[in-house]
């Protein structure tokens, strides 16, 4: 009885051992996944799958919101004449790439009053979300802005045929990459204070 208590024991710290080195294992791919995403401008012609786009996008619906309101509305574009049309003359991203996910505020969705300027961030959170799934999944994808520029607004909001109350926060450019740049490293210890503006760790 002693000698299966002991064999059991040892079975459970074996467990417990494996179970917190999957855990830390988990967790530095989650920060390797943060820490070598990089903006990719260039493709290969190959598509996305209809799964991995399902992917992006509950991605994207799994950002914090606030009160939950969820403002947001993903349009997915795989037509190549209407990429082209959503570039706007400004390059050729949008011509090569496989598909661009432009997010969208609703403002029928978002809180009311002052707080309504909430959506922004909603919908910010949502695109870090959306091109951090493209990294792990290894597509290449690049933010490029549009909301509050007027003309890009008004851009996007003609190719999409959007309604008054969606506003085109981004347009997230997506593809397989034709490149590999390298991830930069933006940490500075000069842009961080503890405790109060200028304060330093203890």
């Amino acid at each position: 009885m002693k000698k299966l208590m002991t064999i059991m024991l040892a079975l459970a710290m074996t467990a417990g051992v494996s179970a917190q080195q999957s855990k830390n294992s988990d967790a530095q791919a989650a920060i390797n996944n943060i820490m070598t995403r990089t903006s990719i401008r260039q493709y290969t012609n190959q598509p996305v799958s209809a799964a991995d786009i399902e992917t992006l996008l509950r991605a994207g619906m799994a950002a914090p919101t606030a009160v939950n309101k969820q403002p947001w509305h993903f349009v997915v574009v795989t037509d190549k004449a209407k990429l082209k049309e959503l570039s706007g003359g400004r390059g050729r991203m949008l011509e090569q790439c496989a598909l661009a996910i432009v997010v969208c505020g609703d403002m029928e969705k978002a809180m009311p009053g002052k707080a309504q300027k909430y959506w922004i961030q909603d919908c910010s959170a949502a695109t870090e979300n959306i091109l951090l799934a493209a990294n792990a999944l290894g597509l290449g994808a690049v933010w490029t802005g549009g909301y509050p520029m007027d003309d890009r607004v008004a851009n996007i909001s003609k190719a999409l045929k959007l309604p008054e109350t969606i506003i085109p926060l981004c347009t997230i450019v997506i593809g397989h990459p034709a490149e590999q740049p390298k991830p930069k490293d933006k940490w500075k210890p000069e842009n961080v204070s503890y405790n109060e503006f200028g304060g330093k760790a203890k």
